[in-house]
């Protein structure tokens, strides 16, 4: 009986602690080495634990079958699915296809890469993951990047960012694109 309150209290901390992290998206406006200035996500505290990383531009051409991908599109009326954003990460990260930021019109597809092929509406991927396959049709002025080791370098006045922090404002995770 005691053994299994105290499964029940570490499982509810953990939960807790999971659930206890808040996700920002938005726009570097100032960083001073320890305090990240978010538009529109407030002040963010930066240490020696925060881990930062960086999307490192690359060309679709660098792309080929067997990497994996996470891909952000757009979907038409027709259901036609068109990026704006490729990632390509070191290794798999949650496979699938899914809404993305709660948007109907939006898609995030974390798969691997079956083929690039050239169309008549431009670069396609085919997209594989278990249960499904996705043809996106990647622009040129689509972002496409890999995700290395990132620096607070990195943190520059005008770069997006995608980051989670904990309830006290401490980052955990920054994920930071080039400033455009």
């Amino acid at each position: 009986m005691a053994f299994a309150r105290l499964t029940s209290l570490v499982l509810l901390m953990l939960c807790t602690a999971v659930q206890a992290q808040t996700r920002v998206r938005g726009t570097i406006v100032a960083f001073d080495g320890v305090t990240l200035s978010v538009q529109g996500g407030g002040l963010i505290q930066i240490d020696d634990k925060t881990q930062i990383v960086f999307a490192e531009p690359i060309a679709l051409s660098d792309i080929r079958p067997g990497d994996f991908l996470g891909v952000t599109s757009v979907k038409a009326k027709d259901g036609m699915l068109t990026a704006y954003e490729v990632r390509r990460f070191p290794q798999a990260l949650n496979p699938g296809h899914r809404p993305f930021d709660g948007r109907d019109d939006q898609t995030m597809t974390n798969a691997t890469v079956g083929a690039v092929v050239q169309s008549a509406s431009g670069r396609d991927l085919v997209l594989i993951y278990d249960g499904g396959t996705q043809q996106i049709k990647v622009p040129p002025e689509a972002a496409v990047s890999q995700l290395v080791p990132g620096n607070k370098g990195h943190l520059l006045p005008g770069a997006a960012v995608n980051l989670t922090h904990d309830p006290s404002g401490r980052a955990l995770r920054i994920q930071v694109s080039p400033k455009r």
